[in-house]
């Protein structure tokens, strides 16, 4: 309700309610709802932030992919933050692209990049999909969609809700909207839309009012499991993955933006839960992304690598196993 006692209107998303939707919010079942205004006050207020560089320079910057990766083989390049390019089966699919200069809806103002995108716009190969997970500035950014619809017209796969964001800007956009447990077939792919631990906001009035989600992509070689955002939230969903997926070739995994805990707990999970995710969704390898590029927390810049590495000597998983890749870095995924 609203607080002169009319019932509150979603302007993206109309339809029946459902296990996670109730009729104008999305939420996530038996799950922690984000906190509100006093918390977010007392972490602004009272918690500390570690201070980061103004540059934190990444060697790959500037990283040149090729134009397909054919067959079986698998190959990642992180982009920067959760905008990652995966090429396999002759297909380039792109993660939540943002390459604009802030993670804010104002030019001048808001999370910065502390490094440029490790793959300018214009050296992106021929891009087929983009998945977008949910609409926070970090991973639905308009106007990096605007310049990719424009050059390379993909598909674009979104949760329910997403698709008036990106056409009211983008009208032309090719987008499928999913809800969890939909499939899309594309190309010799399927993909599916899964449920993961978060929430939604691009102002101060929609919150909770498109949906989140994970995706996997299930390949002839294997199945790909991408978190754009998640909280732990006991491990459900990463079990959930596994019983039905049957485990994983890989899992791209968020690192970052955990600190402090008691506000972020329930939305963003730590390394050492990433760590554990790996475990319970079958998954053989592992990539960590949203780290090192917007300050949206308040941990060091590379702490995420120092507790990532101590998750994985403590859980006796070889390092080389679950790689933390910096912008314009890329990994080739074993079968």
């Amino acid at each position: 309700m609203t607080s002169n006692g009319r019932r509150a209107k979603n302007p993206y998303y109309d339809g029946p309610r459902s296990d996670h939707f109730d009729g104008v919010r999305f939420f996530n079942p038996d799950g922690i709802e984000p906190l509100g205004l006093t918390a977010l006050l007392k972490w602004q207020w009272l918690e500390k932030r570690a201070r980061w560089p103004n540059v934190y320079p990444s060697p790959f910057v500037g990283a040149k992919p090729g134009e397909r990766v054919a067959g079986d083989d698998l190959r990642v390049t992180m982009v920067g933050h959760a905008s990652l390019l995966i090429q396999t089966q002759g297909q380039n699919i792109l993660t939540d692209p943002v390459f604009s200069t802030r993670a804010s809806p104002l030019s001048f103002a808001g999370p910065k990049r502390h490094n440029p995108p490790g793959v300018r716009l214009d050296d992106l190969p021929r891009i087929d999909l983009v998945l977008v997970t949910h609409n926070h500035y970090d991973h639905l950014d308009i106007a990096s969609l605007k310049a990719i619809v424009a050059k390379h017209h993909p598909e674009i796969i979104t949760p329910l809700g997403n698709d008036a964001i990106i056409r009211k800007s983008i009208p032309n956009a090719r987008i499928i909207t999913t809800d969890w447990g939909d499939e899309t077939d594309f190309g010799p792919f399927t993909i599916h839309t899964e449920a993961c631990h978060h929430w939604s906001a691009r102002g101060m009035g929609d919150r909770r009012m498109a949906l989140w989600a994970a995706f996997v992509i299930t390949t002839p070689a294997g199945a790909i499991y991408h978190i754009g955002d998640t909280g732990f939230h006991g491990g459900i969903n990463y079990r959930a993955a596994a019983e039905k997926h049957g485990g994983f070739r890989l899992a791209i995994l968020p690192i970052g933006a955990y600190e402090p805990r008691w506000f972020m707990k329930g939305q963003h999970q730590n390394p050492a839960e990433a760590v554990e995710g790996m475990r319970l969704a079958g998954a053989r390898y592992a990539v960590g992304h949203h780290w090192g590029t917007f300050q949206l927390t308040n941990e060091a810049v590379e702490a995420p690598l120092e507790a990532l590495a101590a998750a994985l000597d403590a859980a006796g998983v070889e390092r080389e196993r679950f790689r933390p890749l910096r912008a314009g870095e890329s990994v080739d995924i074993p079968l």
